[in-house]
């Protein structure tokens, strides 16, 4: 009895070694992509164009978080979109987007446009084309890279017995970076005049206006709620973007309007305004201005309606605060 149970358990032992285990629920396989639902947006459905590997295949992405670390995505921009709010959805910086989509977004956040496709990154760094003559260490010395990130990206599918890079393969570059145009010239800070002169206001001339009045301490452009509708401020960014469908606006602080009109660098129908007392604000994207050149504004006052003009995906109210001529960010002056 003792030899036929035990001949029992080894029959018993024999077959689970020789069949396939059942698989554990907790290891079942994900399911399709065409099963896996696209990821959430709280402004509209946001659109993944598809998701590749360099020099393969482009293969159909829907959910983000099933890329591989060494996916490229072909995003596609939709209306209310903004570059700060796309960054965060692919968890990499905006100036990842801004510089391997150079020739569509020329550096500029405000660029974006609903259909356009836009190339992300899988990680912070950029794409870079390679050109005749280049070698590793010179391609990581200009973008600040290291040599051993370039040769170990899967993406990049180089032989690290003889990483050999054809020129035209587009290459990543992990964790590299590459100046930005300065978009702060484009939008000059322009004095009131003689009454402005000796504030630090301007760094470019002056509006040839007199007189009006000087700001004390700054309000909030709009009514609330105060929340952001798109990008902050930031290294690729000069200002804010708060939310603001079509309500009025109104000079954040006294002064003097030195600029109204129409911009042709993204702003749309902007609005600058001269403090007198070394800070000037600019409004853009208005569909509605209510002052002209040299008239004086208190703090409050309406001065125009928010819009959509210019380089927008919906209509927002892009504010920006300025120092002797140069940007600052506007939280470090605006109460919550």
């Amino acid at each position: 009895m003792l030899i036929v149970a035990a001949l029992a358990g080894f029959g018993f032992w024999w077959n689970q070694v020789g069949s396939a285990a059942p698989t554990p629920p907790e290891l079942t396989p994900a399911p399709s992509n065409a099963e896996q639902s696209p990821p959430a947006s709280n402004t509209a459905t946001n659109k993944v164009l598809s998701s590749f590997t360099i020099g393969r295949q482009l293969e159909l992405k829907t959910d983000i978080s099933q890329q591989t670390n060494a996916s490229i995505t072909q995003y596609q921009v939709v209306m209310g979109d903004s570059l700060f709010a796309i960054a965060k959805q692919f968890n990499i910086k905006p100036e990842t987007i801004l510089y391997s989509n150079k020739d569509s977004l020329n550096d500029n956040p405000e660029n974006i446009k609903p259909g356009m496709a836009l190339t992300i990154p899988p990680v912070d760094g950029l794409l870079y084309t390679w050109q005749n003559g280049d070698t590793l260490q010179k391609v990581a010395g200009e973008f600040k890279a290291k040599v051993d990130d370039i040769l170990n990206w899967p993406g990049n599918n180089l032989d690290l017995t003889d990483p050999q890079i054809k020129p035209g393969t587009e290459v990543m570059i992990p964790g590299g970076q590459r100046q930005l145009v300065d978009w702060s010239s484009f939008i000059p800070t322009i004095s009131r005049g003689s009454t402005g002169a000796g504030t630090g206001t301007s760094n470019v001339g002056t509006a040839n206006c007199s007189g009006g009045p000087v700001g004390s301490g700054f309000l909030w452009p709009t009514h609330g709620p105060h929340t952001l509708s798109g990008n902050d401020y930031g290294p690729t960014h000069l200002g804010i973007d708060i939310t603001a469908v079509y309500v009025p606006i109104y000079a954040s602080a006294s002064g003097v309007v030195v600029l109204a009109g129409w911009s042709q660098y993204g702003y749309g129908n902007v609005i600058e305004i001269d403090h007198g007392n070394g800070y000037s604000t600019v409004y853009a994207h208005l569909s509605q201005l209510l002052v002209k050149v040299c008239d004086p504004v208190y703090g409050g006052q309406q001065i125009a309606v928010s819009g959509s003009t210019g380089n927008s995906t919906g209509p927002h109210l892009h504010f920006e605060v300025r120092e002797g001529g140069a940007n600052i960010n506007p939280w470090s002056v605006l109460g919550q």
